[in-house]
Formats: C-alpha cells, structure tokens, sequence
C-alpha cells in the first residue's frame, strides 16, 4: 500500500462495519444527482449510472441525451460502449477455456496465432491477458501512419497485418507493463480459432446468457442497428458532433452494454455463478514480471486499493465513449458509469458515486514535510523518459514545484511527491525521477540538458525519412527556423526542441540517431503505447 494510503486502519474497519448493514444512505440519491447534474436536461450528452448493493440494484439512473438528432433521452436501458471494460469479458472466455483445458495460459501465443512474429522469447497468453507481452498497440501504429482508429473500417485481418509488420517490441516478454489493445485483439482472435466458434457466440452462450445480460452483445458489425444505442459524441467549443467507433475491431473494446448488465456481471464475482471460485481466482491473479514485481493488472481487471478500500475496476473510452465499472468487495458495493461524451472522466465520477453509498473517507492528515529550498531547486529541470524518450518539465514557482500537466507537487518525505488523491507519487533519486501509481513501479525519468539548436544544427537533421512497420514516409523540412515533419497528404508537426537530438511533437518524442561518424541514420518516434519507432533515413 502506497504512502497516501496509510494511516487509514481505523477508519476503514469503520467503513466495513457501516457498510454490512448493507441499506443505502437515506441522501445517497440526491449526492448522485448532484454529481451529475451538468450533465441534466435536453441539450448535450450525458451519462447513466448503476450501484448495487449487496447483490441488489439501488440505483438505475441516468441524466442527458442519447441521440441529440432525434431528441432521444439517455435512460438506464440505454446501451453504450463501455471501452476497455470489455478487456474484463475477452479475458473471462480465455479464462474459461483454460478451465475447459482447451488452452494452457502459459502457452505461446504463436500456438494459436502463428501469424504473430517470433520475437526470440515466446510471448505467452498470460502476458497478453496482463498488458506484459511487449507488443506495440496496433492502432497507435496506425496512428503515426496517419490512419487513427475509426479513420478507416479496421478489423482482425488489419490488425494482425499491422502487428505482424513489426520487427520489434516494446520490451522483452514479461519485462515490464505496458498498456496495449494488440493484445486483447489477438486474444479475441484465439478464442475464436480455439473455440471453434467467434468470441460474440461463444460469450453469449457461456457469460452473457447465463447471468441474464440480455441487453449485452458486440459491435462485430459496425453498420448493425442496435436498438436503444446512444450516439457518441464530442465536443470543441460547445458544438457537439457525432463521435462513433466505426470499425470492426473487437475484444479490447467493442461491447454493447447497459449498466445494469455491468452489474448484473460484477454480482457474479460473488455468486460465481459462471466459472466457479477458480475462474473468479484466476481473474484477479494480478500480473508478475520477470523479475518477480507484482502489477496492479490482472486479467483484464486492476486489483487496486483507493482510499484505503479493496477495490476491483477498470475504466474505458472508445471515440466518443467513456466509462468506468468498480467493485468493492468488502463493502458489497458495485457502481457503473457509461456515458457518451469525449473528455468525460467516467471514472472520477465512479468513485463520487462510491463515496456517496460509502461516505467520505480522508486519509488522516499527514505531518507536514519541511523541503530544503535548495533541494527544491536542484529537482527542477526537463527529464526524459528511459522508456519512450518524452519529456516532462519541473518547474520552481513561488518555492513549489510544479510538475507539467499534473500541476503542484506537495512533499510527503524529503524525495517523495504527491500530486493528487489519485495521481502518481514522484519520487527523486539523484538526477532521476519516477513516476509510480499503486501496483506498477512505474516510469523513471533522466535529467537532461535543454538544448537550443541553431539553424545549421536544425538543418542538417532535415531530410526523408521512411518506416515499413508503419507504413509511413517523413518528410522532415526547416521552415522558418523551425523543423518541420510533413505526413502525406497534408499533415504538418512542428517539433520543438527538447535535448540534443531530441524534440517533443504532436506525434510524441522524435529522436534523431546518429552512427559512429556522427551522421543522422535513423528518426525514433516514442509514445506510451510504442516506445521506439524507428524511420530510416533515406535522403
């Protein structure tokens, strides 16, 4: 349990008392309402929201317009796309053909997929089920390549195209964590190919049908009419426009879904009604790297601890889509979240929802921490990530330190920071800093030198520069003092000097690589999802 959480036994043996009485808050309703308030009425998007209680629905409730065209309101039939909420479903059918003894989860995926590249060490179905397989996400490939998600009618064959283009991974297999759709996609494919019947089917006939999730399918077609669908949306400058997941990809996301079916599976994790007690272990068995580290992600479920309480979620956004599902074993308490505007935080709503059945729980006040001034200073700086290659500024203001894009940092012990209740700790170690959430060691970070190139230094970098694996051609120009990449047809990313070589983009980190002779050879792009793209240069 990470620092933010401790000092916090008494109070959380408190909540667990409370909550066995298992009747919700006589005001629970009226904090629900306000939470989602600006989300009320007849001209925007919004939002449903489901809790159970102990095994039974107390709410079903929902706020805001399911289709703005035809002035349908969200209700809490509505069906939306809960995003990766669906990761937990794909993984539940790989988990119960292991039951079936159809598949072992420490088979090579290659087995069943031979069509994956053979990257030395075999990548196992396990690390595909816990984000640890190394593979790039497929669609942020696609991305560089100028072609995001939705842009084009995706499906399997695409993906495994594009997965099988690439000549690298992220890491070695079991190495470390890295989010990734790739995977979830390979494992909907698997199931097919072992089951010898798709993923849509055979969840149908062994999850959906026996906990009475009638409302709950896939969007394996996207052209289908789903009655009772709500329309995604999002937003630039008050105007909405459709926001819709036109594709026909499936298994990292793509379900259909109401929040009272969410429910309706979350109450399965206590009756295990479906796959027994050694599904249910089997679904919560948190990853484990090589080296022996425990992650927070299990198979296509997080194993957290938020103020102080067991909780079991996972969040989710598709296009317009966002949504959150948690679960609160001790306290018996299970909330959904499934709205349809870009941008929503689905899952800082969940748990405003969770504390209204739950009550408020704050930590107690930590001592304050007396930081050297010049200790301050010498933390400031610009820091490059050691996985990606992108950048992060800190930054001294009014004796504070303030971290970019997650704002003000407030000491917790003399090389340990806090940004938010549910942001990452920064800790500092000599000229490095990490950014660690519960469960995963994170992201370390190197001081660097800000660098400021001249013009004949920006320009000998200039020239084309190509990548199979993506499919893609730079063209990287100096116009105006300032390098410039120009994607076909007309896409144009100004980079911004970081370090020596290095950039910050709208792409992610461009890298410029040199050989012994000094000469630029190669560009390397880097993201969260692709760590190390690599662009030769042609001219």
């Amino acid at each position: 349990m990470i620092l933010r959480h401790a000092r916090l036994l008494p109070s959380l043996l408190a909540a667990v008392c409370a909550a066995q009485n298992l009747t919700p808050p006589p005001d629970a309703r009226a904090k629900v309402d306000k939470i989602f308030a600006r989300f009320a009425g007849t001209t925007g998007p919004g939002c449903a929201t489901g809790v159970s209680l102990g095994g039974s629905q107390v709410l079903a409730t929902a706020y805001g317009m399911a289709d703005l065209e035809h002035k349908v309101a969200i209700t809490p039939q509505t069906v939306f796309e809960p995003g990766s909420i669906t990761k937990q479903f794909t993984a539940a059918a790989v988990l119960l053909l292991a039951q079936q003894g159809k598949l072992s989860l420490d088979d090579p995926a290659r087995k069943y997929i031979p069509e994956l590249p053979d990257y030395g060490a075999p990548i196992t179905i396990r690390q595909l089920l816990n984000h640890t397989s190394g593979l790039r996400d497929w669609g942020n490939v696609a991305a560089i390549g100028g072609w995001p998600r939705t842009t084009r009618e995706y499906t399997h064959a695409h993906v495994l195209e594009i997965i099988g283009r690439q000549k690298s991974l992220n890491y070695p297999p079991g190495a470390e964590y890295s989010y990734t759709n790739s995977g979830f996609n390979l494992l909907a494919i698997l199931v097919g190919r072992v089951a010898n019947r798709p993923l849509p089917e055979f969840t149908r006939e062994q999850i959906f049908m026996p906990l009475g999730m009638a409302s709950t399918e896939w969007r394996d077609d996207f052209r289908r009419i789903v009655p009772n669908r709500a329309i995604a949306y999002s937003s630039n400058s008050g105007v909405f426009r459709q926001d819709m997941p036109f594709e026909d990809v499936f298994g990292n996301g793509g379900l259909l879904t109401t929040v009272g079916d969410l429910l309706r599976w979350n109450q399965n994790f206590t009756t295990m009604k479906v796959g027994g007690r050694s599904f249910f272990d089997s679904q919560h068995e948190r990853g484990r790297l090589n080296d022996g580290r425990t992650i927070a992600y299990a198979a296509g479920l997080m194993v957290l601890h938020w103020k102080g309480r067991d909780e079991v979620s996972h969040s989710g956004s598709t296009a317009g889509y966002s949504a959150w599902l948690g679960r609160y074993p001790d306290q018996k308490l299970s909330v959904a979240v499934l709205c349809n505007l870009a941008g929503v935080n689905a899952t800082q709503l969940g748990h405003q929802v969770a504390e209204a059945y739950l009550g408020a729980l704050t930590p107690d006040p930590l001592p304050p921490v007396t930081v050297d001034p010049a200790s301050l200073a010498a933390k400031a700086g610009l820091y490059c990530s050691v996985r990606d290659h992108q950048t992060l500024t800190l930054e001294l203001q009014n004796g504070q330190l303030h971290l970019e894009r997650r704002g003000l940092l407030r000491p917790v012990w003399a090389n340990t920071f806090a940004s938010d209740d549910e942001g990452p700790l920064v800790e500092f170690s000599g000229a490095r800093m990490r950014l660690r959430t519960e469960g995963d060691e994170g992201n370390w970070y190197e001081k660097v030198d800000r660098a400021n190139p001249t013009p004949a230094e920006l320009a000998a970098l200039a020239g084309e520069y190509a990548s199979d694996e993506a499919e893609a051609a730079f063209q990287v120009v100096l116009e105006n003092g300032r390098l410039v990449i120009h994607r076909r047809p007309d896409a144009r990313f100004p980079l911004i000097p970081t370090y020596r070589d290095g950039f910050s983009s709208q792409l992610g980190s461009i890298r410029f690589l040199r050989d012994a002779r000094g000469q630029v050879t190669e560009l390397s792009l880097g993201e969260p999802r692709v760590w190390d793209l690599r662009f030769r240069k042609l001219r």
